[in-house]
């Protein structure tokens, strides 16, 4: 699902936290990095227009807010913790639309790989 058209985009990639998550016992008792990726897609003019922070999305607390649903309630699936920071940026009443990225670059597979990744993509449009 591409960007709708008309909106604007802040990205926010590569915020990194030890988590829990995982269907292992070994995962949920030692975790392992997560990193997670994340698009909005929104109306910048007001803002950029007005300089007015509350037009927009602060950044710096939505980061940290990404990086908490990392580190708390552990749970199995990496999609769960996807649609958990989906709904953390669909809440921002500025943000029309959102794709998050969770990356599991330690997951438990068996063969040779760089990375494994769940995306989704939401839209209030």
């Amino acid at each position: 699902m591409p960007i709708p058209d008309g909106l604007d985009r802040i990205d926010l990639r590569g915020i990194a936290a030890h988590g829990h998550h995982g269907v292992f016992d070994d995962e949920k008792r030692d975790g392992q990095t997560f990193i997670a990726d994340v698009s909005l897609g929104l109306d910048l003019g007001p803002a950029a227009r007005e300089h007015d922070l509350t037009k927009t999305v602060h950044y710096g607390i939505l980061a940290q807010q990404i990086h908490d649903a990392i580190v708390n309630d552990p749970v199995d699936l990496i999609e769960t913790v996807a649609l958990r920071m989906v709904d953390l940026c669909l809440a921002e009443e500025s943000v029309q639309w959102v794709s998050v990225t969770v990356h599991k670059p330690e997951a438990p597979i068996a063969v040779t790989f760089d990375d494994v990744a769940v995306t989704i993509e939401r839209s209030k449009l």
